[in-house]
């Protein structure tokens, strides 16, 4: 049976709504930022339209997205490095768990309202039935990992430091700057699918240009926009 396309009841171009979904997801952008940018290039939509488009579209590329990278084995299992950061809701703390491979590809994001054993036992569940177990889990010394990897057999897997979990921290950062632009979250639910997506989407515009040459890293641009381009394609 042949898939239905996803922009079958839109009147809108595919490539706008990639478009719209891109600069809100990908870069810290307000709903009103990305209305404006729009504008300029002689797309007329409101801002309303733009919260649609992203609230419709953006999980369905961020699975399409971590489906291809999971089925072309880009998902390490060698050395993960768990850590979890302060996110507020409507004045409250929670905590967004994260795991990220050693080239720092976000792997999982999960929000709890704690971080106690239970916590961290559901956010190691979730993230290795979707990318297999690894060699080393780095963590900070927060007990509850070591509590949670007992309970699972994996504790001599474990290494923990005070400079061994930077990879971690770093990765925060661009989560941070989207966060502030957002003026922070006022759902779980709407942090956890904005964590869950923006996960992906960082991690398949992630050039690491830092480490590549000017003509690879342009190749490699390229590559990951014409493989945006082409998401959910009829």
């Amino acid at each position: 049976m042949t898939k239905p396309a996803s922009f079958k009841y839109f009147k809108t171009n595919p490539e706008i709504i990639r478009l719209a979904v891109m600069l809100y997801v990908r870069f810290p952008l307000s709903l009103r930022n990305v209305e404006d940018l729009l504008y300029e290039r002689g797309i007329d939509v409101r801002h309303e339209t733009v919260r649609y488009w992203w609230n419709r579209f953006g999980p369905v590329f961020a699975a399409e997205i971590r489906k291809r990278r999971i089925d072309g084995m880009k998902s390490s299992k060698w050395r993960w490095h768990l850590d979890e950061m302060f996110v507020k809701i409507n004045g409250e703390r929670h905590y967004l768990w994260r795991a990220v491979d050693h080239e720092g590809e976000v792997l999982e994001s999960f929000v709890t309202k704690t971080r106690d054993k239970k916590a961290a036992l559901k956010f190691l569940n979730k993230a290795m039935r979707k990318h297999g177990c690894p060699d080393v889990f780095v963590t900070d010394l927060l007990g509850s990992y070591g509590a949670a990897l007992k309970d699972i057999g994996l504790a001599n897997r474990q290494e923990t430091g005070r400079l061994l979990n930077n990879r971690a921290e770093n990765s925060h950062l661009p989560f941070r700057r989207r966060e502030r632009a957002m003026l922070r979250f006022r759902r779980m639910r709407s942090l956890q699918k904005f964590a869950a997506v923006h996960a992906s989407v960082y991690n398949h515009f992630n050039q690491e240009r830092s480490l590549s040459t000017r003509p690879n890293f342009k190749l490699n641009r390229a590559a990951a926009l014409a493989e945006w381009r082409g998401l959910c394609a009829s």
